[in-house]
This record gives structure tokens, C-alpha cells and sequence, in this order.
């Protein structure tokens, strides 16, 4: 079984996962307007969601007999995402976060789970799954803080 597709994805997503990691720490910091109280909470609890699930990521990728990337170099060649890029209003966060999140779960759905079911990897597409749910719940969560602006 060739599974160094598969890992190539996992490296990628744990790309992603130190670029939102960064980034969700920078919105933490930022964040400013009436809804600061509860943004700095909520953004807190999703940089410590992304750093444990990182771990899961590269654990996995040492699991299926990879490498998981460690350096920041190598993060910003491989991500999909782009930096922080918004200039820190609440508006514009939220919506960057919901674009990367859909980004995110676009990309498991349409290549990470196909390559985990095709290497027949169920915990690696166990893994993707309930990352894919995590990234959903975020997004649907967003959007309703949205709905009220």
C-alpha cells in the first residue's frame, strides 16, 4: 500500500493547522470592539482546539509511516491557507475564519477522507472525520454570531 499521497495530505493539514494556530493567536490578541469579551474567549478556546488536534495530525502521520513536518519554513511552503491577513476587526475575522474553516473542510471531503477510504486507513479517516465536524461546528457558530450584525 502506497500511502504517500495520504501523508502528503496529512503534512499539508498540519500546514494548516500551525497557520490557523498562528493566526487565531493573533486574532486573540487583536480582537477589539464591543463583542471583545467574548471573541478573546472564543478565539482561545479555538488556538487550544487546533494545537491538540495538531498533535492528533502528526501523531497519525507517524502512525501511517510518515514524517509530520516541524518547522515553520516547511508549514508556509506547504499550507493552502493564507497569514493573517485581516486588519483586526470583527467583521473581517470572522469572516476570514469562516473562509478558511470551509476551506478546510472542503479540502478533507474532497481529498483527505477519498485518500484515507482508498489506502482502506479507517482510523486516519476517523481522524479526518471528527476534524471535519469540529471545523463545521465553527463554522455553523460563526455564521450565527454573524446573523445577528
Amino acid at each position: 500500500m502506497d500511502n504517500q499521497k495520504l501523508i502528503n495530505f496529512m503534512n499539508q493539514l498540519l500546514s494548516n493547522y500551525f497557520v490557523m494556530y498562528v493566526k487565531l493567536h493573533r486574532y486573540h490578541w487583536f480582537v477589539q470592539g464591543k463583542h471583545f469579551f467574548g471573541l478573546h474567549e472564543v478565539f482561545e478556546d479555538m488556538y487550544k482546539t487546533f494545537a491538540a488536534d495538531s498533535d492528533e495530525i502528526a501523531e497519525r502521520i507517524l502512525m501511517i509511516d510518515g514524517k509530520p513536518l516541524a518547522t515553520m519554513i516547511k508549514y508556509l511552503k506547504e499550507t493552502t491557507l493564507t497569514e493573517a491577513n485581516a486588519d483586526d476587526k470583527e467583521d473581517e475575522i470572522i469572516e476570514q475564519l469562516t473562509k478558511d474553516y470551509e476551506q478546510l473542510i472542503q479540502e478533507i471531503r474532497n481529498d483527505g477522507i477519498p485518500l484515507a477510504t482508498k489506502n482502506g486507513d479507517e482510523p486516519t479517516g476517523d481522524l479526518l472525520i471528527g476534524i471535519q465536524g469540529k471545523l463545521e461546528k465553527y463554522v455553523w457558530m460563526l455564521k450565527a454570531y454573524r446573523a445577528y450584525e
